[in-house]
C-alpha cells in the first residue's frame, strides 16, 4: 500500500516582532484536501521568526501523529524557515538554530519537502496563529471551535511547481559535485559475517551481539583494501555492536581515520525471533510474522522493535551524520535493517520496499544528499570488492 501524503500549511505572528505570539498550523489529506488536524498555541512573548518555527514544529508533530511513515509536504509564506529548513540559507539565530534542529527530528528527512507560497495561500494557518494571540490576550489557550472540529473544511490541494534547475553532466565517482554544490555522500557498509549470516539467522540488537567470524574478517580487509583505493572516504561512523565496531575498525586503520560511533545506527531489536532463522519463526510464531510482514508497525514477538521505530531513529541518525560532515564522504558501518531503511527514504519508497532488496554480508551502498533536501543512490548491493 502507497505510504500516505500530507500537506502541513504553518505560520506564526508576533504583534510588536517581538511582542505577544502565537503559531497555527492544519494538517491536510494530500489527495483530497481535508484539513484532518488543526494546532494552535498563544507562546508568549517572542518574534514573528520564532513562531513561525513553533508553528512548523506543531505542524511536524500533528501530521507523525497521524502517521509517521506518510511523505508531508510543508507550505510556509515565510521565506526564511522555508531556505533555511531546505538547507539553502544558513541558520545564525541563536534562537532559531534549537527550534530548526528540534523540526529536524520529528521525521525523517526524506520525507519532509519545503515549500514557499504566498501568503494569501496560507491563510488557514494564519487564521489559527491570530486566533491564538486572541486568546492570549485574552488570558487564555487556544482551543478548537466546536463547529469546525465537527466538519473541518475540504480545500483542494493545488500542486506547487518548482523553480527550474540548470542541469549539467554528473562527474564520476561518489564524491561527485551536484547541480546545488557539493552533496553529502554516505558510503553504506554491511558488516562482514558472524557465525550466524550463513544459516540466515534473526540476528539484531536484542541478541547475542555476536563477533565476526574468519570470513567476515577476511571480508572487512577486503572493503578496506577497496577504499583504499578509491580515496575518496574521509570520515567512519558506525553502529556501536560488536560486528560492526569490529568491520569499522579494520577500514579504518587502513584508512587511517578514526571511528566515531551512532546507536541510532544499530540494527532492529527482533525481540523473541532473535537467533531463530525464518522457517522457526513462521513455524512458531505464524500470526505475529504475518503482522510484522504486513504492517511497519507491527513488532515482533516478545517486545521487539518495530520498522517505523528504527525508521525514525535511523533518520535522526542520518541527520546528525549529515550536520557534522557536509559535503564531506562518509562510510557508514550499519546492518541491513539500517541500510535498507536509508536506502528506502532516499528513493521515497514505501515501508514493505525493504523486502524487496537484497543486501549482502560487507556489501556496499552509496547515498548522496543535497542541501535542497534531495537524494541520489548510486550505488546497491556491491560486493564486487570480494571476488
Amino acid at each position: 500500500m502507497a505510504a500516505r501524503r500530507f500537506v502541513v500549511e504553518a505560520d506564526g505572528g508576533s504583534r510588536g516582532n517581538p511582542g505577544p505570539a502565537g503559531y497555527g498550523a492544519v494538517v491536510r489529506d494530500g489527495d483530497t484536501g481535508q484539513i484532518i488536524a488543526e494546532a494552535a498555541e498563544f507562546i508568549g512573548h517572542a518574534t514573528n521568526n520564532v513562531a513561525e518555527y513553533k508553528g512548523l514544529i506543531a505542524g511536524l508533530k500533528a501530521a507523525r501523529e497521524l502517521d509517521p511513515d506518510a511523505s508531508v509536504d510543508v507550505r510556509m509564506d515565510s521565506k526564511l524557515v522555508v531556505e533555511q529548513m531546505s538547507g539553502r540559507w544558513k541558520i545564525k539565530h541563536p534562537d532559531m538554530q534549537p527550534l530548526a534542529a528540534e523540526a529536524r527530528t520529528i521525521l525523517p528527512r526524506g520525507q519532509v519537502k519545503y515549500t514557499w507560497i504566498p501568503r494569501e495561500k496560507n491563510k488557514d494557518a494564519d487564521r489559527l496563529a491570530n486566533e491564538a494571540m486572541d486568546a492570549g490576550k485574552a488570558g487564555r489557550q487556544w482551543e478548537p471551535k466546536a463547529s469546525r472540529a465537527a466538519a473541518l473544511p475540504t480545500t483542494p490541494v493545488a500542486p506547487v511547481e518548482a523553480a527550474p534547475l540548470e542541469t549539467a553532466a554528473p562527474k564520476a565517482g561518489w564524491a561527485a559535485e551536484a547541480d546545488l554544490g557539493t552533496p553529502t555522500t554516505f558510503v553504506l557498509l554491511r558488516h562482514g559475517e558472524t557465525a550466524l549470516t550463513p544459516e540466515k539467522r534473526f540476528s539484531g540488537s536484542g541478541g547475542s551481539d555476536p563477533e565476526l567470524s574468519e570470513k567476515g574478517r577476511w571480508q572487512a580487509e577486503r572493503v578496506a583494501e577497496a577504499l583504499a583505493a578509491r580515496g575518496s572516504v574521509q570520515a567512519v561512523v558506525a553502529s556501536p555492536m560488536r560486528r560492526t565496531r569490529q568491520t569499522a575498525e579494520i577500514v579504518a586503520a587502513r584508512l587511517g581515520l578514526d571511528v566515531r560511533y551512532e546507536d541510532g545506527l544499530r540494527e532492529v531489536d527482533f525481540g523473541a525471533w532473535e537467533g531463530l532463522t525464518f522457517a522457526e519463526v513462521q513455524e512458531r510464531y505464524p500470526d505475529d510474522l504475518t503482522a510484522w510482514l504486513g504492517s511497519a508497525k507491527a513488532k515482533p514477538t516478545g517486545g521487539g522493535e518495530s520498522f517505523t521505530t528504527l525508521t525514525h531513529r535511523t533518520g535522526v541518525a542520518r541527520d546528525k551524520i549529515l550536520a557534522r560532515y557536509p559535503g564531506k564522504t562518509v562510510l557508514v558501518v550499519s546492518h541491513v535493517s539500517p541500510i535498507k531503511t536509508l536506502v528506502r527514504l532516499a528513493l521515497g519508497a514505501p515501508p514493505d520496499a525493504l523486502y524487496r532488496m537484497e543486501l549482502s554480508a560487507a556489501a556496499l551502498c552509496a547515498v548522496q544528499y543535497y542541501a535542497d533536501g534531495n537524494a541520489s543512490l548510486r550505488l546497491l548491493n556491491d560486493t564486487g570488492h570480494l571476488r
